[in-house]
């Protein structure tokens, strides 16, 4: 007997995520097989192994990046939690340099979750790693108690070969260094937070979720070798988190010029009604890097080659500044201190 005799299929379009297909039995599999291998099959993850083996470039490093996603909502314009956990652990490896290979994911989903819901995410999933090049190559899927999940969360870890001799890192920002920043920000927060019901605004802005390592490389290849001292996406804690997280690392203080800052106007609307900070919003499409000056025009010309990129400006440098104050030079004249992001003014964003 197979394990599918007497196990009707899945109705997906009525049916919900019950406690039996996190159980690792019949019913576990057939989630597996029916729902989650169709969005996101590859040869590796066909196989249903514990693990994949990945084939690494000779000469070459791992990298690797794990991260977390609890959005709510699910979906919003732009995207769905599904497509932000590929783009967002795809740029996590990229930020460091290196050429992304595979991903994993791990399922939390609670009890009751449509499973329409759940095969429009695992779909989502699979389309943005079909697009990136990168596929879902293992994964794991647990079921919680009613009540106890908020629909689901979904956690991946991203590997990743790092080039031999290839170093980025924010400790090794030096005054000078300008800051170059790939595209307008905020969308994503905006795009988000326009879909809770309790907040009274509404937009057309859309997500600006992208996988950012055919950028990165783009990035890397107009420049020298160690030219570019270090990359970050502005996610949770948005640009003014990089920015602290560059200074207190490497020693140095940033100046950025607040008239450079591209925040559509519709984020700055946002941001006045709700009282929100644009540098602090997240984005899950854009990079800041840290490039010597010498060869800034050349990496900005490079970034605004790419489609990812087109809007890129660069917004300030970092200087010589023992407080590592991280400060803003206003439209009106005089500087303000940036602040670094307190609490979680943005719960449940990414």
């Amino acid at each position: 007997m197979s394990w599918r005799d007497g196990q009707r299929p899945l109705d997906i379009q009525r049916g919900r995520v019950e406690m039996a297909h996190g159980a690792g039995g019949r019913a576990a599999l057939q989630l597996v097989e029916e729902l989650f291998l169709p969005a996101l099959d590859n040869p590796a993850l066909r196989a249903l192994d514990d693990g994949a083996v990945l084939d690494m470039p000779a000469g070459q490093r791992l990298v690797v990046a794990t991260d977390g996603h609890v959005v709510s909502p699910l979906f919003f314009l732009g995207g769905d939690i599904g497509c932000l956990a590929v783009h967002g652990t795809i740029n996590d490896v990229a930020m460091m340099g290196a050429v992304p290979l595979a991903l994993t994911a791990s399922f939390v989903l609670e009890e009751g979750l449509p499973l329409a819901d759940l095969q429009r995410i695992a779909q989502s999933m699979g389309q943005a790693a079909r697009e990136a090049g990168v596929p879902v190559v293992a994964g794991d899927t647990k079921v919680v108690q009613r009540g106890k999940g908020d629909g689901v969360f979904i956690a991946t870890t991203g590997v990743g070969a790092l080039p031999a001799g290839r170093r980025l890192g924010a400790a090794l920002l030096r005054p000078g260094d300008v800051l170059l920043l790939s595209g307008p920000i905020g969308q994503h927060g905006v795009a988000v937070l326009s879909q809770r019901q309790s907040l009274g605004f509404e937009t057309d802005l859309r997500s600006d979720t992208a996988a950012l390592h055919g950028l990165v490389a783009s990035l890397l290849a107009a420049v020298p070798e160690g030219a570019v001292h270090a990359l970050r996406d502005p996610t949770r804690g948005g640009v003014a988190a990089v920015l602290h997280e560059f200074a207190r690392s490497s020693g140095v203080g940033i100046e950025i010029d607040e008239a450079a800052l591209p925040v559509p106007p519709v984020v700055r609307a946002a941001c006045e009604l709700l009282g929100l900070e644009p540098l602090q919003l997240a984005n899950e499409g854009r990079l800041v890097a840290a490039v010597e000056p010498a060869f800034a025009d050349a990496a900005l010309a490079a970034l605004r080659r790419h489609p990812l990129g087109g809007e890129a400006v660069a917004i300030g440098r970092a200087v010589a500044d023992e407080h590592r104050f991280v400060q803003m030079r206003m439209r009106l004249g005089g500087s303000r201190l940036v602040e670094w992001p307190a609490g979680e003014a943005l719960p449940r964003i990414c």
